[in-house]
């Protein structure tokens, strides 16, 4: 049985690029969402079963720091891993990040033994 995996990126190209490094990251994905901030990433949230999110941390609407906050706040959502990918260099937001309770971080731009690295380790 495959993962369920929400891509948040306010990008369509970068959601699409996501998606496909994923396909070819030897990973056996069930499902793809797709949400353009982090407001439609909590509606999905609320209607799938995901098992691991990757965002970007600057979105319109809802970021995905207010995002990663939100899921805090509810039980179920809480328990879900969130990978940040973006091009963030700040250490002391990454930092934070981390504090928050994300489950990795990757940097733009990315490769595939990236993601199935930080899968497996997240969800093995």
């Amino acid at each position: 049985m495959g993962y369920n995996v929400l891509i948040v990126d306010d990008s369509m190209i970068i959601r699409k690029m996501v998606a496909k490094t994923l396909g070819i990251s030897d990973l056996d994905i069930s499902e793809y969402y797709f949400a353009e901030n982090g407001r439609e990433a909590l509606k999905q949230l609320e209607t799938h079963w995901v098992d691991i999110v990757f965002a970007d941390i600057n979105m319109p609407v809802m970021n995905g720091m207010e995002m990663i906050e939100a899921m805090g706040k509810k039980d179920l959502l809480s328990q879900i891993p969130v990978v940040i990918i973006s091009t963030e260099r700040s250490r002391e937001r990454i930092e934070k990040l981390k504090a928050m309770g994300i489950g990795a971080y990757l940097q733009k731009p990315f490769v595939p033994e990236e993601f199935a690295r930080v899968v497996k380790a997240l969800l093995h």
